[in-house]
Order: structure tokens, then C-alpha cells, then sequence
């Protein structure tokens, strides 16, 4: 991680669960209530490591696994096999919660979903670009790392061409920064220009209206 004070952050898991729809895959999300973390944003299922969640001699990623097991199985019931690891998100200095996140896919055991009581005021899915949409046209809201993810899902039009994308020998590790912009703000990471990166380099959401765009150059 970038500092000594990232590696004490609190850790959680959240399981980006997918299933093959009519139309390409659809990913589930829930609306978080008015209230607490991510107020009315739109997230994937996932929560918070607790200690029963740890396992002597695993690694955190693993433990990150268990707690997004746990705590989706009021919505979803996973297995560990299930789980395959996509990325790990170190959230921007100077906002009021940081926790370190680790993002697993998994495929949808088609049981079924439900809201979880005080997780979640609605469960749906969505195809990612319409999810994606939903969020230029204010219909819905994103968080940066939900929203990233759907972007980088769009080039599978299976759920085993997501998992294929996904099995790479390590995660994607997202240290995020934010800047204002005129009209919104900038989030980037490693390698981008903002970061230290070769002039003209570009990893970064753009997180104005009245469209988000990712750029990578």
C-alpha cells in the first residue's frame, strides 16, 4: 500500500455478482438507504471484516472474502469457491471513513435476491452500461469504484468472459487520489500524470455532468 497509514485502515469485501442476461451480463446492485455510508448510492453487496472473518495465516484478501461472503448472504448465497479476486480499493486521503476494499466477482447461484433489512432499500440488476447511464442522467448514483468496475466490465458479453478478464495473476490495486474540476472533481491513480506520472499520462475518472468519462493513456 502507499503508506504506513493505509496499511491500518479498516478492511471489507464486496462481491460484484453477475448472471447472463438476454441482452450481455447484468450485474447486482443495491440502494443504500438515506442514511449512513453511501447514502442513496447505488453499491454491490458487500460489507465490513469482522474477527470471526479471520483466518490465521491467511492472507487479507482471503479474510476480505469470507466478510463479502457473510455479508451478501442476506441478499445472495455464495460460496468461497465463488469468489474470484478483482481488484483492491485504498480510498483518497482526506475523507471522513477510509476502508480498504477488496472487489470479487462471482457468478449469480440464481436463488434469488432480496433487500437486506437496514443494508439496502432496493436490489436490481443492471446491464453495466445502462447502469452506467442511469448515472449521467441522474438517475441513479455511483460511487467511483462501483462505477470503474462497471466500466471495466464492458467488454465481456458473458459472465465467462468476465471471469476470463478477471483471473490475472494479481488484482488490480486502485490507490485513489481527488482533485476538483471545474465542474466535478478528478479521481486518479497510479500512473497517472496527477501521480507522478510521465506528462500526458491519463488513469482517471472524470466525474463531471453531465457525463462521467474514464480515460487511460
Amino acid at each position: 500500500m502507499s503508506s504506513a497509514e493505509d496499511e491500518d485502515l479498516p478492511v471489507a469485501g464486496t462481491a460484484v455478482i453477475l448472471r447472463d442476461g438476454a441482452r450481455g451480463i447484468e450485474v447486482l446492485l443495491m440502494r443504500r438507504p438515506d442514511r449512513g455510508s453511501f447514502a442513496r448510492a447505488w453499491v454491490f453487496p458487500g460489507g465490513m471484516l469482522e474477527p470471526g472473518d479471520r483466518v490465521a495465516g491467511a492472507e487479507e484478501s482471503e479474510d476480505a472474502g469470507r466478510a463479502a461472503l457473510r455479508e451478501t448472504a442476506e441478499e445472495v448465497r455464495l460460496a468461497l469457491e465463488r469468489l474470484v479476486l478483482l481488484s483492491c480499493w485504498v480510498p483518497p486521503e482526506g475523507i471522513p471513513k477510509r476502508v480498504r476494499t477488496w472487489f470479487f466477482l462471482a457468478e449469480d447461484p440464481g436463488t434469488g435476491a432480496v433487500a437486506a433489512e437496514d443494508e439496502a432499500v432496493d436490489v436490481r440488476w443492471f446491464a453495466p452500461d445502462a447502469a452506467l447511464a442511469a448515472n449521467d442522467a441522474g438517475e441513479i448514483s455511483l460511487m467511483p469504484p462501483t462505477w470503474r468496475t462497471l466500466h471495466g466490465l464492458l467488454g465481456a458479453a458473458t459472465v465467462q468472459e468476465a471471469f476470463a478478464l478477471a483471473r490475472v495473476p494479481d488484482p488490480a490495486v486502485f490507490r485513489t487520489r481527488m482533485e476538483p474540476s471545474e465542474n466535478g472533481r478528478i479521481f486518479y491513480w497510479d500512473g497517472d500524470e496527477l501521480a507522478g506520472g510521465a506528462p500526458g499520462a491519463r488513469h482517471r475518472l472524470v466525474a463531471e455532468k453531465p457525463v462521467w468519462r474514464y480515460e487511460r493513456v
